[in-house]
């Protein structure tokens, strides 16, 4: 009878066994840990952020109009977040020591910038053009929800290819005049006729493609 317990060929088999038995247990929690995390579901994520800033107060009581803050949206892919001088520009004068504003004073007395926490992150493999979508009537609730009635601001849609494919295959319920893509209670279905979403389709153009190729760069 042989001595031994396995064959000789199996020892080929040990640096495998020994490299699974250690990455494995890494990849079951990194699975767990953030698998199943509100940034990979997406619908609800909603993050704390540096500085207390209530989308509801400034968008909604004061009805600011988003641009002041986010400048580039019509004219480049990124809606900017502003940079703490635009903060400053309304809070040297209005409540400049509220507790809520130390953050934004302490940016603006180092220079150093505010470390926002994005909210609508898409995956660096996907491509999105703000002002292509903005400058064509679609409104910023549409993926952003009512972020006029935000405390803190969350992910209200989940920014998947598949919901996006939605909107691209029928846009006509998205489509509004471009005066209105900032008013978040504007609503195409009650404030047009099917007619006049239609003719808004064809004023600029719309045929969103379905190709790989136009979000996946």
């Amino acid at each position: 009878m042989s001595r031994f317990l396995f064959p000789k060929w199996s020892n080929l088999l040990l640096p495998t066994i020994l490299v699974a038995g250690a990455t494995v247990p890494l990849y079951a929690v990194f699975f767990v840990a953030y698998g199943f995390s509100p940034k990979t579901l997406e619908v609800g994520y909603q993050p704390e952020q540096p500085v207390p800033f209530s989308h509801a107060l400034h968008a909604g009581q004061l009805g600011m109009d988003c641009r002041y803050c986010h400048a580039t949206v019509e004219r480049a892919a990124h809606a900017a977040v502003p940079p703490t001088q635009t903060c400053m520009n309304c809070h040297v004068q209005i409540r400049p020591e509220s507790p809520k504003l130390a953050g934004v004073q302490e940016s603006y007395r180092t220079g150093m910038p505010i470390e926002w926490v994005k909210v609508h992150k898409l995956g660096d493999y996907s491509y999105f053009n703000h002002a292509a979508h903005v400058a064509r009537g679609i409104g910023c609730v549409s993926c952003h929800g009512r972020i006029d009635q935000m405390e803190v601001v969350y992910r209200s849609a989940p920014l998947s290819m598949g919901w996006c494919l939605e909107c691209h295959r029928n846009p006509e319920p998205n489509i509004r005049p471009v005066s209105q893509i900032t008013n978040m209670a504007y609503d195409p279905a009650l404030e047009l006729t099917e007619e006049e979403r239609l003719g808004l389709l064809h004023k600029f153009d719309i045929h969103p493609s379905e190709n790989c190729s136009a979000c996946h760069r």
